[in-house]
């Protein structure tokens, strides 16, 4: 009978009557899981986080002021951002993503001129160009036309000549809209023949590619390559809408925070008299220090429009203050950090050197035109 009894389970002391007990924590084991969940957090995030702990304990009267010109600055820039962000989650909802691919792939020494000329008309800030910019790569439209738009968008719109003819006269505007075609047009073409001798092959950067914002979501439910423009009849279509669409956003607007943010404290920290200090006067040498301080201390293309109004007034020589809209513009903290996530490093060290020579070329060909 003993032979037929099935043995008793074996308990030691801590599990008790009760079964078992759940096990001391190991605290390394603890400490591993910690740093494993910290891991995951994103580290755009952690440096936001990092700034306002440094901030609370370093200048705590710094905290509010950050927080409200980082949420004014999202907020002002939020329907550029919504609006392009949608047109290019639309595109890939709708397959047309691959059209507008084709109709950019097609005559590259029209496509160039047309995107720089498109560029310097349009209604985008240097932030606000980013979404754009992401979709039509993600969708293969060629670097060269891209990059021939990107740099000219943020640097004129209709309401930025107006105001831009009132306060520094209309050559200076005119001359500041040729300057942002002429710059986007050189940088297209010169992306072009970097791109035939074998550079830029795969311009996106591999955290973009990896996401739904680069290419449309592959997943059994993906929608046919057919062109549907109410993508919203189809459920496939929708769920690539919205993952594309909340996936963009989260993956700009996180770093827009964090730029907008850092764009703060230079607020903060960097006056505008300081500027004015540096490159007040007509020396020779403040073309190409406009151009280097353009890119901390520039604040926005409207703001900088009064700045550079007053120190033209203080003998400011109109090439200093063309090359410092024009690289602050496109080359500003907030702008570089989102086309650093964006792109590959070696496309966003060519975006530099194409933006600030640019900048400097532009600024010395208008300072001999109008010295002579």
């Amino acid at each position: 009978m003993n032979d037929l009894t099935p043995p008793l389970p074996k308990t030691s002391p801590a599990e008790g009557c009760c079964g078992a007990q759940t096990p001391a924590v190991d605290r390394r084991d603890f400490f591993g899981l910690l740093k494993t969940q910290a891991a995951r957090i994103d580290k755009v995030v952690w440096a936001v986080v990092a700034i306002f702990a440094a901030l609370a304990i370093l200048a705590p009267a710094q905290v509010p002021e950050s927080l409200l010109f980082t949420g004014w600055a999202l907020i002002g820039i939020s329907p550029y951002f919504l609006f392009s962000i949608a047109v290019a989650a639309a595109a890939h909802a709708t397959g047309s993503d691959k059209l507008i691919a084709r109709v950019f792939s097609g005559n590259l020494a029209v496509m160039i001129p047309a995107a720089a000329l498109f560029g310097s008309l349009s209604p985008f800030c240097s932030c606000g160009v980013i979404p754009i910019v992401a979709g039509l790569l993600a969708a293969g439209v060629p670097l060269a036309p891209v990059m021939a738009f990107w740099i000219s968008s943020p640097l004129m719109d209709p309401e930025m000549f107006i105001l831009s003819a009132a306060a520094l006269g209309l050559p200076f505007t005119i001359a500041k809209t040729t300057a942002a075609f002429g710059i986007g047009l050189i940088g297209g073409f010169a992306t072009l023949a970097a791109q035939k001798a074998g550079l830029f092959a795969n311009p996106l950067s591999g955290a973009v590619e990896k996401s739904c914002c680069a290419s449309s979501c592959s997943s059994d439910s993906a929608p046919s390559d057919e062109v549907l423009w109410p993508f919203w009849r189809e459920a496939p279509r929708r769920q690539v809408f919205n993952e594309v669409f909340w996936d963009t956003a989260w993956f700009l607007g996180k770093w827009l925070t964090l730029a907008f943010l850092l764009e703060s404290l230079m607020v903060a920290y960097i006056p505008a008299s300081l500027v004015a200090d540096v490159l007040g006067g007509g020396s020779w040498w403040t073309i190409p220090t406009a151009v280097v301080v353009g890119i901390p201390a520039y604040m926005n293309g409207f703001a900088a429009i009064p700045l550079m109004a007053g120190l033209m007034d203080l003998g400011m020589a109109p090439g200093a203050a063309l090359s410092f809209m024009i690289a602050g513009g496109v080359t500003s903290i907030p702008a570089a950090m989102a086309v650093f996530a964006l792109v590959r490093r070696q496309v966003f060290i060519w975006y530099l050197i194409i933006s600030l020579s640019g900048s400097m070329a532009a600024g010395l060909l208008y300072q001999l035109t109008i010295s002579a």
